[in-house]
């Protein structure tokens, strides 16, 4: 039996258990350290200085580089420590456009809750920043402000570490440094895909989710407009904890509510496009395993990931599915149906997903009566929108969302995590439709939140071999792996770490929080009476009235074709 070994961190010895910092040995036993850079799946930066230790010898370090030693003492809370955090801080601020009232990220900015914990009152040196929020107004998705930025590398680091996208790094020297584009091209010509993550991390505000709230008001208050607004799973159990209620609680009947007492017209349910996208899917998936042609499949629900794969590796377009994603079909089918109506149609979409707005933004999911989707709300726009119109979210009455399409399958609704895409299809394509076959497929080895999972399934005579990704850097070694040659049949890539719920336009959680999430959408599967999408009486209809003879012009979209022109 092993030893134990301790260290001492203000004089309470912690139990070292394979703790890569001494930064982890504080938050072991309650002690909140200070920190800007640092994210434990980033790798360590160093930058910000702010989380320093004093040593024994009267040294310091940095508890984020610094491994644990066996027999060390530290201390994270001296005079001298306090002084050296207050000196950084007045620093930062001196090099921050403090507009802070006016900023998309007041109150919930790091730099912010820091100032106001070591009670920064003043700040003795002059302000020489200045806000350059306008200065390249070209993504759809995101919004940069350099006058924000301190530097971290937060930014940096998921860009090029877990998405390996490597839109922006670090540019020039010393007090010249910022963070940019390739030579300043615009963010919408460098390889950026939308995901958001960049501004997931941010502690400052430097780079935010692009707002979009004002044009849904004007067409809120327009009469000439029909507003009609879907709500994607993920969407459900992200929201609560902002308004006051639980992290991963389901909120889906409240947020009906509360779009309805906003002024939407009608309210739907993203879910359903989930369900159509299980079916479409399912039967190019089979259709492909009967050809031997153009495999893997690869699925097409996250705009990121197909943003990436047509900047990065234009080589797998092919093997992309067809298939509009949930949104683009719910979305094309509502407009189909309206564009008789005298009144026209304004259509949103709240999405988790920064990249959702790009996608919405293509040519080709337009027609001559606009886009499909006229614009997309992420969650943090939404919770903006609730609280600005002064409902009580928390004391709402659960509503339903409107008729014909309010019914839905849990399959759909578990498109939110990474895994559910595939768990869906494979409880369509499973011959055991029984209960039991349902959790034979839940533990086919699709869940959880690792970036990379593979296993395989058995149909008919042969095995399928599955890969589910999520993250784009995880994307990005599967498919090197198919190009040396291994041989995969399906793959589910989600460009978010832990897919659609920690998406960049949901409010930033950790382990525990994407944890909650997923457990909150599997609850909602489980309380579905319909928990495969071909149950579904939608369905049904949809194909035998609604979209009889549109098939493939509502729900699906050639990405090999709009690549090459």
């Amino acid at each position: 039996m092993s030893e134990k070994k301790y260290m001492t961190i203000d004089g309470i010895p912690v139990e070292i258990e394979g703790e890569k910092n001494i930064l982890e040995l504080c938050r072991k036993i309650g002690i909140k350290m200070p920190t800007f850079c640092y994210h434990s799946e980033l790798s360590v930066y160093g930058a910000c200085r702010m989380c320093m230790v004093e040593n024994e010898w009267g040294g310091l370090d940095a508890a984020c580089s610094t491994p644990p030693k066996a027999g060390a003492f530290v201390k994270t809370n001296t005079e001298r420590l306090r002084r050296y955090r207050k000196n950084i801080l007045e620093l930062l601020l001196a090099n921050h456009c403090r507009d802070c009232t006016v900023c998309e990220n007041n109150n919930k900015c790091k730099l912010q809750d820091l100032a106001m914990r070591f009670n920064i009152d003043g700040v003795r040196f002059p302000n020489r920043a200045k806000s350059t929020k306008g200065d390249d107004e070209s993504s759809v998705c995101i919004t940069r402000d350099a006058g924000k930025c301190i530097l971290c590398g937060d930014c940096v680091r998921v860009c090029n570490e877990i998405q390996h996208v490597g839109a922006i790094d670090f540019a020039h020297r010393g007090s010249n440094m910022t963070i940019s584009t390739a030579f300043g091209i615009p963010l919408a010509q460098s390889p950026c895909v939308g995901c958001g993550q960049c501004a997931a991390v941010c502690p400052t505000g430097a780079i935010v989710v692009k707002n979009h709230i004002s044009d849904v008001w004007k067409a809120i208050d327009n009469p000439e407009l029909k507003t009609t607004v879907q709500i994607a799973p993920a969407v459900r159990v992200a929201l609560g904890k902002e308004l006051g209620l639980p992290e991963g609680e389901n909120v889906f009947g409240k947020i009906v509510a509360a779009l309805r007492r906003m002024g939407f017209d009608e309210v739907y349910d993203t879910t359903l496009g989930a369900d159509l996208t299980v079916l479409e899917e399912s039967e190019e998936f089979l259709s492909r395993i009967e050809t031997e042609k153009k495999l893997p499949l690869i699925t097409s629900c996250c705009p990121g990931w197909v943003q990436f794969c047509e900047k990065k590796h234009p080589e797998f377009l092919p093997n992309v599915s067809t298939c509009r994603s949930p949104m683009q079909m719910l979305a094309s089918i509502l407009k189909d149906q309206n564009k008789n109506s005298p009144r026209k149609m304004f259509h949103v979409a709240i999405m988790p997903c920064t990249a959702k707005k790009f996608e919405a933004d293509r040519e080709e999911f337009k027609t001559e009566c606009g886009p499909n989707v006229d614009a997309v709300i992420t969650t943090q726009e939404l919770i903006l929108m609730i609280k600005e119109s002064g409902i009580m979210f928390n004391q709402l009455q659960p509503e339903a969302v409107d008729m014909p399409f309010a019914t839905t399958s849990g399959a759909g609704v578990i498109f939110g995590v990474t895994g559910g895409v595939t768990e869906a299809v494979l409880r369509r394509v499973s011959a055991n439709k029984s209960r039991t076959g349902l959790l034979e497929i839940a533990n086919a080895g699709q869940r959880g939140n690792d970036g990379i999972k593979e296993f395989t399934v058995p149909y008919g005579e042969r095995e399928l071999k599955i890969v589910v990704v999520s993250g784009l850097g995880n994307a990005e070694a599967v498919l090197d792996r198919v190009s040396a040659g291994e041989h995969i049949d399906f793959i589910e890539i989600m460009a978010c770490p832990g897919g659609c719920i920690n998406g960049g336009g949901q409010p930033y959680v950790g382990k525990d929080g994407t944890e909650k999430r997923s457990k909150g959408l599997y609850e909602v599967d489980l309380l579905h009476s319909i928990r495969r999408s071909e149950e579904n009486p939608v369905m049904t209809g949809l194909y035998r009235n609604i979209i009889k003879g549109k098939v493939h012009e509502l729900l699906h979209v050639d990405y090999v074709k709009e690549n090459k022109k």
